[in-house]
């Protein structure tokens, strides 16, 4: 199938699992034919098998390294050549590596590498699609960033601080061209690596994942995580052209456990 003139183009970044997989059929359930990009060609291969069994939507799966500028710029190239365009990009690729601890034992290196995988990545994908999008008058940016971006928990949560900053400063730049870029920032969500965090937790408490499950989701205000495809929904909305004078910010999507208030 070609998606030539038919349907708008997604890509997700990050496809081969985590958020990705709720997102992307989410947005085919919208009529969105997807790209899923990540540096794992087998495990794209097996998302996108899954996808195919929970969505009729076109997909195709690009391998992309968003360290690199130019494996992004061959990304961009190949989706314009097999479907001519790109109407939406969803940054959401990640290190899964836990950044924090004292001050003096923080691994410096590790941080920058965390930085350059997910701020530098979203970045460099910016850059790559965002001349596409100018030509065509228009398009969406939607950068996954996270809470721990609005605490002061975890250094991991430095890199989705600067991923607000980087999206406000892309919507004043885009804007003018009818592209509009936001954030989204789940809470804790159900992924299969939320499970296996509880079930760390609870092995180094003595206790069982049920009881650390129950604990979180007591801290949650709607008394549920959120799911995949909810951090979907807010995606599509903000894309769609209901969402159009939505443009520079951060959206947290986590049932009210952040407590913060900005105004």
């Amino acid at each position: 199938m070609n998606g030539i003139g038919v349907a708008p183009v997604a890509i997700i970044t990050g496809g081969s699992g985590g958020l990705a997989p709720g997102i992307a059929r989410v947005l085919g359930q919208h009529g969105y034919d997807l790209i899923l990009a990540a540096r794992d060609v087998g495990k794209l291969r097996e998302t996108a098998e899954a996808l195919g069994h929970q969505t009729q939507a076109h997909i195709e799966i690009v391998p992309c390294d968003v360290t690199r500028t130019a494996s992004v710029g061959a990304m961009a190239l190949t989706v314009v050549d097999r479907l001519g365009r790109i109407d939406l990009l969803v940054n959401a690729a990640a290190s899964s590596t836990p950044i924090g601890g004292p001050v003096e034992r923080l691994d410096v290196e590790a941080l920058i590498a965390d930085f350059d995988t997910k701020v530098g990545g979203y970045l460099r994908c910016i850059q790559a699609v965002s001349p596409v999008m100018k030509r065509q008058g228009q398009g969406r940016i939607v950068n996954v960033g996270g809470l721990t971006g609005r605490s002061s928990d975890t250094l991991s949560g430095l890199r989705n601080a600067a991923i607000s900053h980087l999206t406000k400063v892309m919507a004043d730049q885009l804007g003018p061209y009818g592209i509009t870029v936001n954030a989204v920032h789940p809470g804790l969500t159900q992924t299969p690596h939320l499970a296996e965090l509880f079930a760390e937790m609870a092995d180094a408490r003595g206790v069982t994942s049920e009881a650390v499950e129950a604990e979180f989701i007591s801290q949650v205000p709607i008394r549920r995580f959120s799911t995949p495809d909810e951090i979907g929904d807010t995606i599509a909305f903000l894309s769609d052209r209901r969402g159009a004078a939505i443009n520079g910010e951060s959206i947290s999507i986590d049932g009210g456990y952040s407590r913060g208030i900005y105004l």
